[in-house]
């Protein structure tokens, strides 16, 4: 994908989305290091190797202290012709974050199945959080406006930053089929719906709080993806691909030797900690930060009870685009 580019004196790409763990430094590693290696000059030949400088984007609230005490580290791992400058750049990507033509390079993953809203229109979607295989087609149109809305925008902000020929990869959640009535690929927003309706029953929530909740994640078909992009017009669709990550992938040190099948409660545990740390800080404003704790322990043990029955990935579209 960088094989053909003739590379500047500075190389500046954006990672956007980027959190606040180490997997963003670690990535922004692996490209400094191709880059090195494509351009002839990973070999102390200092003097006409690239310097790089990185933005880390996020939302304001994002902890970037965090990912400042990990450069350190970071620039010790980079091979020792690296001349690497970061800084941080909080704002939403969608609209301009940078001057025009600034950037060489940008990489997003497992951001932009948030939408920058709760799609409006969606008061019909009773007892539901989310768009789902129960939910009226006015709902689904609102969702799938929002993030038509959204990613032309995301497009557009990108193709004004992104001098021509640069390149971008994004990764996020997808959707499997074209039909979103065929099948529920958010199936762990589902069983968090359910255990919050299980709390309505029991009188630990309000029925009129649940109504008015709905989750600003949208996962789109590729078929609506590559839509999008022909459409805003800014970027070449280079590759689009998806791909099935397992929800027990990152369990693999747990896994039973004589199987190969890991231990289901790292499972359920790995899982109720991930979802927990994207969902409540949304959760805690609308219905209250004192019932967290009992119901994500609900949302475990419902889980638990899904997990026996299946094992359930999550559908996964990467793209490459390069500008126009």
């Amino acid at each position: 994908m960088l094989a053909d580019i003739v590379f500047p004196e500075c190389f500046k790409m954006a990672d956007l989305g980027c959190s606040s763990g180490p997997n963003c430094l670690f990535l922004i590693s692996l490209i400094i290091h191709k880059i090195q290696e494509l351009s002839g000059h990973n070999n102390n030949y200092r003097s006409h190797s690239p310097e790089f400088e990185v933005f880390l984007n996020d939302l304001h609230g994002n902890d970037f202290n965090n990912l400042f005490k990990m450069l350190p580290t970071f620039r010790q791992k980079l091979n020792p012709t690296a001349q690497c400058f970061v800084s941080g750049l909080p704002g939403s990507f969608y609209g301009r974050l940078l001057p025009s033509k600034s950037l060489h390079f940008v990489h997003s993953s497992y951001s932009l199945h948030w939408l920058s809203q709760v799609p409006e229109g969606v008061e019909s979607n009773r007892n539901n959080i989310h768009m789902g295989t129960a939910s009226p087609p006015a709902v689904f149109e609102a969702y799938l406006r929002q993030f038509q809305r959204d990613f032309s925008t995301f497009l557009s902000s990108r193709g004004e930053e992104m001098v021509p020929g640069g390149r971008m990869v994004l990764t996020f959640i997808g959707r499997s089929v074209a039909d979103p009535y065929t099948k529920d690929d958010c199936i762990h927003i589902k069983i968090l719906g359910d255990t919050l309706l299980d709390m309505i029953v029991e009188g630990a929530i309000k029925e009129v709080d649940l109504h008015s909740f709905n989750m600003p994640f949208y996962t789109p078909s590729k078929q609506e993806v590559e839509a999008i992009i022909r459409s805003e017009g800014s970027f070449n669709l280079e590759r689009l691909d998806h791909f099935l990550l397992p929800w027990n992938s990152h369990d693999v040190e747990h896994s039973n030797s004589d199987n190969h099948r890991p231990d289901k409660y790292k499972v359920v545990e790995m899982v109720t900690n991930s979802v927990r740390a994207y969902t409540e800080p949304l959760l805690s404003i609308h219905f209250g930060s004192f019932i967290m704790d009992v119901l994500f322990t609900r949302f475990g043990k419902k889980l638990a009870e899904h997990l026996s029955m299946e094992e359930p990935s999550f559908f996964n579209i990467v793209i490459s685009l390069s500008k126009r």
